[in-house]
């Protein structure tokens, strides 16, 4: 057991740490430790950032280096069949950290990964349920009363040990806001910066004899990458020599031979470690992440508003309605230019035969829309002003849409029947980044499609991820 224990701080050893993580971690737990007259410390050190950058291991880093013992819980276990079962797991894993301290005299920390997922609450469709609500609340009652933490059904009166809180997750705009408040949480944001990433990659290649120049333009290839991924790009380095072993075993065979084995287990040679080859490695990974992005295809499985003409009939509609677009916004921001009426086939102009079959006929391609369920072509006004020409976009709607695409957000289109508002069971519609004409023709199709049901606009920030922006724009029954 020794030895073990042994080899794996070994092993740790070798690993980057970041002095800013080192120095962040280190104070918090070591405060929570001291009797600081009249100074009152947060008990929850609460750290957030990208997915993927090292978050829980710079912890399991930073207990090792300072002989710290952790208990563990994570997202999963703060959720239960039975109410108030994970508030109770949480008060039950507080007080076995503080009878640690008790009994071996050292440092035990509680750590918590993944708060976000557990007790966060991402969007309206997220189902808060009591154990969240009895979650938020043990956590903020044990960061106001670190000493007395009691079990439900019991009480003891002895004093506990304080015992320092790490959180981690990737959005704490998720959780309860008075948890998250300064007094109880301190915040660590962590996005590492080159010199971090260039020490955490070249800890990862470190037995692998990769040159201090190559781990710096391995990182420099990829800079938008999470450590993560240099971690699963090693690990795929082994791939062709265990597909080479597989073949050479048999596929009916390989699970005797590698699974309660009386065989030596297998060996595998160094693989080509070279820059070029990580290089080309690398990029697959990255095509394979741009494929992930791109499908999207959970959205046209869990609604009819995703179904497989969505994708082209997008594309059409984008095209079609570019003319009209650009026909009524160009050429100021104000559309007055865009009320005359289109003159007719033989140069008279329209005034008065609008609604005639040579009207019609003469206008361009712009006064055409596709239906995105239905691949079905509808009549579109040359203008959107909501006048008689048939459209129920008005100037408002349309400014707002303007609005949120040229602040740099994703515009989120949501619809939902009389019946499901009450429960805020609000459905996506579209979400179109930039193109303002494909957001102004999904709009008017959603208000054509939903006349009786409730709309609302959505602004959405790209790089937080997360909703900035929610204004409902029709009413049931084409109340705008």
């Amino acid at each position: 057991m020794g030895d073990t224990l042994g080899r794996e701080a070994d092993f740790m050893s070798k690993y980057y740490i970041s002095p800013r993580f080192l120095d962040k971690l280190a104070v918090h737990i070591t405060k929570n430790f001291l009797d600081l007259p009249g100074v009152r410390v947060p008990l929850i050190l609460g750290i957030h950032g990208r997915k993927g950058e090292g978050k829980s291991f710079q912890c399991e880093l930073v207990y090792e280096r300072m002989g710290i013992e952790v208990v563990h819980m994570s997202a999963g276990e703060l959720e239960s069949p039975d109410a108030g079962d994970s508030a109770r797991l949480i008060r039950l894993r507080y007080r076995e950290a503080a009878e640690l301290i008790r009994v071996r005299g050292t440092m035990v920390a509680l750590m918590i990964n993944d708060l976000d997922a557990g007790a966060g609450r991402f969007d309206a469709t997220t189902q808060y349920t009591v154990n969240t609500q009895l979650v938020n609340g043990t956590l903020m009652n044990i960061a106001d009363n670190p000493t007395n933490v009691q079990l439900p059904g019991s009480y003891d009166s002895t004093p506990l040990h304080r015992v320092p809180i790490i959180v981690t997750g990737n959005d704490f705009s998720t959780l309860y806001a008075p948890l998250v408040r300064d007094g109880r949480m301190e915040k660590f944001y962590w996005e590492p910066d080159r010199p971090d990433r260039v020490g955490i990659v070249g800890g990862i290649f470190a037995q692998d004899g990769l040159s201090q120049s190559d781990v710096e333009q391995l990182v420099d290839t990829f800079p938008n990458q999470a450590i993560d991924f240099f971690g699963a790009l090693r690990s795929r380095l082994y791939d062709e020599q265990v597909r080479k072993f597989i073949h050479e075993v048999g596929f009916d065979r390989v699970s005797l031979r590698v699974v309660n084995s009386n065989d030596r287990p297998p060996e595998f040679q160094k693989p080509d470690f070279s820059l070029s080859h990580l290089k080309e490695l690398g990029n697959e990974m990255v095509i394979e992440q741009q494929r992930v992005e791109q499908m999207r295809l959970g959205r046209e499985y869990l609604g009819r508003e995703y179904n497989e003409t969505r994708r082209d009939d997008q594309t059409q509609l984008s095209e079609t309605s570019a003319n009209a677009t650009r026909q009524n916004w160009s050429s100021s921001d104000r559309p007055e230019s865009s009320r005359s009426t289109p003159a007719s086939s033989n140069g008279h102009s329209g005034n008065g035969s609008s609604g005639s079959p040579s009207s019609s006929n003469s206008s361009n391609s712009s006064s055409i829309h596709f239906d995105p369920h239905t691949s079905t072509r509808l009549p579109r006004a040359a203008s959107y002003e909501g006048s008689s020409s048939g459209s129920r976009l008005g100037l408002e709607m349309v400014q707002q849409v303007r609005d949120i695409l040229r602040s740099g957000q994703k515009l989120g289109i949501e619809f939902v029947s009389d019946r499901r508002f009450r429960t805020n069971s609000w459905q996506s519609y579209a979400t179109v980044h930039g193109n303002e004409a494909e957001a102004i023709a999904a709009l008017e199709a959603c208000l054509n499609e939903h006349d009786r049901d409730y709309i609302r606009l959505v602004g959405i920030d790209p790089n937080a991820k997360q909703r900035v922006l929610e204004t409902i724009i029709q009413r049931p029954n084409g109340r705008n």
